[in-house]
């Protein structure tokens, strides 16, 4: 894998034209991995557990505050949680909008 030159967190492989592998490191011990193609995801991911003691947590469904919703036409993302989260703690859920 190749280390993105703009975000030194971001890995990237591709193993033909038309496909590509990305690997996101988000922090110490969570990393994201997508592509194109199920097998590389999977080469990859067998990769990592051959080499580092790694969990699979399945699809990746909520990170940085970003609700992800996939289907297997398209991926939707919400950070509704996220503003509501800081509406609650900040006490102004309930303040009436001005406009």
């Amino acid at each position: 894998m190749i280390c993105c030159e703009a975000d030194h967190s971001v890995f990237f492989r591709r193993p033909s034209l038309n496909k590509v592998v990305i690997l996101w490191c988000i922090r110490i011990y969570d990393i994201v991995i997508t592509s194109n193609d199920q097998e590389d995801i999977k080469d990859l991911m067998q990769h990592l557990f051959n080499h580092f003691l790694t969990k699979d947590f399945g699809l990746l469904c909520y990170f940085f505050g970003i609700e992800v919703v996939q289907s297997h036409e398209d991926i939707a993302i919400s950070q509704r949680k996220y503003v509501l989260d800081i509406l609650k703690e900040t006490r102004i859920l309930d303040c009436k909008p001005v406009g």
